[in-house]
């Protein structure tokens, strides 16, 4: 195994470019991961470019095309390995031995098998030095969804609820008779929608979504985003009314049943359906409890996103319920992450050990 090489201080500066052009494909790239490519020369960047679109050229020819002056004996920083296999493009790595690239500066090795480290081969047999781990944490969490995805056949999960400080996300009464109300404040309800803009798709279940017919958009004043995320509601044996909110034609939606007619669908099903037909990369869960307890019961989460109400209930409706996993077998999260979200607390971590659905 070769060693990880020492990364300058410069080196680190043109990858967090790098990394921060990628974003600009994020809803946009997709099926393909978001990547950036910075172009230096001299000390300065003399080119840039990110995947904007699947069909497209990819970062690393956009980047190249975008130079300014010439790119003989230049270095290059992208977030991903160079892709070397032909797809909807050529590859990548014949184009950056085309521009005379004497140096590329990896992020992280592709997980796609067509690649997964061909790419860095071609390069280096080709007389390129090529020096992969730069920023590699970073960069690996920027395609983390991708990555599930085309490993596993999956999208990756975020589990996500609001509750008080005692674990309780509503009272006990019974829904109709509860008053509309939002337990967190509003920067926790603007962060929500945040998480909504961040993911491919938002699932809730049947009982969410006739008891309090969310919308299940992403609402943020002065924020466009390339693609709404789709809403998804798991449906038991009763159809659900067409006119719900969160089937309007301003997003996309559906409502998935189990194909044996038994009722809910497992979620290993509705995980490999969004995964293969939609090609959802990411999917946010939204709830309620009962979903909530069943996805925690299957393994498929990746991730969780907690918010907390300084407030206590008592009593009410738990986060999640029906899962009843041993002690011995509950789902561990780590490291946590706490930031305030005006008076409410946002804890976010990751499920260590998360199930594979292969």
């Amino acid at each position: 195994m070769l060693k990880k090489p020492k990364f300058a201080a410069a080196d680190e500066r043109f990858m967090r470019r790098a990394l921060a052009l990628a974003e600009r494909g994020r809803g946009t790239a997709r099926p393909n991961p978001v990547v950036g490519a910075v172009i230096v020369r001299g000390g300065r960047i003399v080119g840039e470019g990110y995947h904007r679109r699947a069909g497209e050229p990819h970062a690393e020819v956009n980047a190249i095309r975008a130079a300014r002056g010439p790119t003989r004996g230049a270095t290059m920083y992208v977030t991903l390995e160079p892709c070397c296999h032909v797809g909807r493009t050529g590859p990548c790595t014949e184009h950056v031995l085309a521009a005379g690239i004497k140096r590329v500066v990896v992020g992280c090795g592709d997980p796609n098998p067509l690649v997964d480290g061909g790419g860095i081969t071609r390069l280096r047999r080709a007389g390129v030095r090529v020096d992969v781990g730069c920023l590699e944490r970073e960069c690996r969490e920027a395609i983390r969804a991708y990555a599930i995805w085309v490993r596993e056949g999956r999208p990756m999960v975020t589990l996500k609820a609001a509750a008080t400080l005692d674990g309780y996300m509503a009272d006990g009464r019974p829904r109709g008779a509860r008053a509309p109300a939002f337990l967190t404040g509003p920067k926790a309800l603007r962060a929500a929608h945040e998480l909504r803009a961040a993911h491919d798709a938002v699932l809730v279940g049947s009982g969410t979504a006739l008891a309090d017919d969310p919308r299940l958009t992403v609402r943020l004043p002065g924020r466009k985003r390339a693609a709404a995320p789709r809403r998804v509601a798991l449906a038991g044996k009763d159809p659900l009314p067409v006119d719900l909110k969160m089937l309007s034609p301003e997003a996309p939606s559906e409502v998935i049943r189990d194909p044996a007619g038994e009722g809910r669908p497992p979620i290993a099903f509705v995980l490999e359906h969004l995964a293969r037909e939609r090609e959802v990369q990411s999917l946010l869960v939204e709830g309620g409890a009962t979903i909530h307890g069943a996805f925690i019961k299957s393994g498929f989460v990746d991730r969780v996103a907690l918010f907390v109400a300084p407030r206590l209930l008592g009593g009410g409706v738990p986060v999640a319920r029906g899962a009843d996993l041993p002690l011995a077998d509950a789902l561990r999260l780590g490291p946590l992450t706490v930031r305030a979200v005006g008076e409410d607390l946002l804890i976010t971590a990751d499920v260590l050990g998360a199930k594979p659905s292969r």
